[in-house]
């Protein structure tokens, strides 16, 4: 039996007064919230596809942390989209509840957020994102970018911007975005890192190959983490590993 195991936090950081970072993982959710130690979720993929996602509401819009909670709820409520199809239809949906929020509340004019993730299933993987939230391949003690940054270029000298060209919510008005969507197949030692910018603006990916070439599950999540803090922690940070293993006996559960 093939499974996942995903390995997840999420964090304020050094700087940031609270988090605006949100999570799902299959049904559980962390909203704008902070967990003290990795959390690790076992899921069969034999049967019902698994989504993994971290949506990072944008500073300097309102209400940031509403609008991440608002789309991780209702991914996980939604159920999970089966092929690429759904998967833009759910993104557009989540848009599209973003916006429909924000005019309940003058206070959430403009709210925003990034959204980045996985659905797996036992044979492929669909990696998405909208923003500059990231995925990762990992395969073969190799690290890949999956996502496309939704950045303008940047100036020479630069090495990250927090200008994005598209998000979930953002403008005044309801505006249609393109989620970037990439399909794979899986195989037993295939790896997904999924993350918010705050690991990535100061970790590069160098590092955190080493980490992941290094370690596995929770403590390739801490280290991932304790990367960031170490260098400053200056945004809120949210890591989520998925791991994917095949297992002979249905009682058993692989080892992270």
């Amino acid at each position: 039996m093939r499974y996942v195991a995903v390995s997840a936090l999420s964090h304020d950081g050094l700087v940031r007064e609270h988090n605006e970072d949100s999570l799902v993982v299959g049904p559980w959710t962390l909203c704008a919230a902070v967990t003290p130690m990795p959390e690790t979720f076992y899921f069969p993929l034999e049967h019902d596809p698994v989504l993994v996602a971290v949506a990072d509401g944008l500073g300097g819009h309102p209400a940031g942390e509403h609008a991440s909670s608002l789309v991780v709820t209702w991914l996980a409520r939604a159920g999970v989209p089966a092929d690429e199809a759904s998967l833009r239809e759910a993104i557009d949906v989540c848009n599209r509840t973003v916006y429909a929020d924000a005019t309940k509340d003058s206070a959430r004019t403009g709210m925003a957020t990034t959204l980045a993730g996985v659905v797996l299933d036992a044979d492929s993987a669909l990696a998405f994102n909208v923003g500059d939230s990231r995925v990762y391949l990992v395969e073969n003690r190799g690290l890949r970018q999956v996502s496309v940054d939704d950045n303008p270029p940047l100036s020479p000298g630069q090495t990250h911007t927090s200008v994005l060209t598209q998000s979930i919510g953002g403008d005044p008005d309801h505006t249609r975005i393109e989620p970037h969507i990439v399909a794979r197949e899986l195989t037993e030692s295939t790896r997904y890192l999924v993350c918010s910018d705050g690991l990535t603006d100061v970790v590069d990916d160098a590092t955190i190959a080493a980490v992941l070439d290094a370690h596995d599950g929770g403590r390739a999540a801490f280290e991932l983490w304790k990367a960031a803090i170490d260098a400053g922690g200056p945004d809120n940070i949210t890591v989520a590993l998925a791991e994917i293993s095949d297992v002979s006996g249905s009682d058993e559960r692989p080892d992270t």
